[in-house]
């Protein structure tokens, strides 16, 4: 469905090419200072178009608020945010709408939503939909404060150098993946509920929401298959929990104990590339050679960082949300 979490949560709506986009945010605290200035930076280093190798698509990106803000503070009311819709150019969908993408939900929404789904710019499966996202977590820092949650890009078309990488997207005229990171630190010990709300399950959970995302590792990760228990092991150097290492990336049996959270996401190649590709023509019911038009990014990636940071604070304000009640229950 459209909604994640169970204290602060979070539901999102609307197309890429509609008339909006927005989200509702309920279990927001009362008394939250909040402005549009507030969503600026993170709205700001979302857009495509800042750096090479994104859509040239520009939107404003400014929330109106709807419910929930009274005079500069969160009133504990549902929070609902709309952002409009622009700059679109719904006219390069209509000749594709004959040959879905490969790697893209064209084919498979139409089977799901018999045809009916608003299939203009990827619709609801847009990319789009992450600007709600990055909004909600703009919400959820505030209230995690001082907290800090910093996502960054550590690798592009398998190149460290993210410019490099880039410039081999553009020499092969395709698109490119790349992995991002991201690190919480200020974290308390005991945060997750395992089983099925272990740190790592929400996070990946959240993490996969963002349109792309095909793998998740936290701490040592898939390098953690090649080790011995002795290397991997994190010895305790305290009763605070620290640890001399951080293999297990900040969380153990899916609880945080107090070290830096650290994990990574690998984000697949954008499907819209401009190289000439085979499909299915639905029409016609057989294979033909087509390439994509219109505005895309040939890197996705290069825009993750601040969704990545949004959905982990998405998480992180649930959990801490979670907490807070507890504990208000037991004294």
């Amino acid at each position: 469905m459209n909604r994640f979490g169970k204290h602060f949560s979070v539901t999102i709506f609307g197309e890429s090419h509609g008339e909006g986009v927005g989200l509702v945010i309920d279990g927001c605290p009362a008394g939250l200072p909040l402005c549009v200035e507030d969503f600026v930076a993170d709205t700001e280093r979302r857009k495509g178009g800042k750096q090479k190798g994104t859509t040239p698509r520009q939107e404003l990106d400014l929330p109106v608020f709807k419910s929930g803000l009274f005079n500069g503070r969160t009133t504990g009311a549902p929070l609902t945010m709309i952002f409009d819709n622009n700059n679109t150019r719904s006219g390069d969908y209509e000749k594709q709408r004959a040959v879905p993408r490969p790697g893209h939900a064209d084919l498979v929404a139409s089977q799901k939503f018999g045809g009916n789904e608003d299939y203009r710019g990827g619709g609801h499966f847009s990319g789009r939909l992450t600007l709600c996202l990055v909004a909600a977590g703009v919400v959820a820092k505030k209230m995690l404060a001082p907290l800090s949650i910093v996502a960054t890009i550590t690798e592009i078309g398998g190149e460290k150098d993210p410019e490099e990488g880039i410039r081999k997207a553009i020499a092969e005229k395709d698109s490119v993946g790349g992995i991002v990171e991201c690190r919480v630190s200020g974290l308390p010990v005991g945060l997750g509920e395992p089983f099925f709300d272990s740190v790592e399950s929400l996070i990946a959970h959240a993490a996969f929401s963002i349109p792309a995302v095909k793998g998740i590792e936290f701490g040592a990760g898939f390098q953690s298959a090649r080790m011995f228990g002795l290397q991997h092991n994190d010895a305790i150097e305290d009763i605070s929990g620290r640890t001399l290492t951080n293999h297990a990336g900040g969380i153990v049996g899916g609880i945080t104990n107090g070290n830096e959270l650290v994990f990574r996401i690998a984000v697949k190649p954008t499907s819209s590339t401009p190289r000439e590709q085979f499909t299915l023509n639905r029409e016609s019911g057989e294979m033909e050679a087509f390439s994509v038009k219109g505005r895309h990014d040939l890197c996705i990636a290069l825009r993750v960082p601040p969704v990545l940071e949004a959905v982990t604070a998405m998480v992180m304000a649930d959990l801490m949300f979670s907490e807070h009640r507890m504990a208000r229950v037991i004294h």
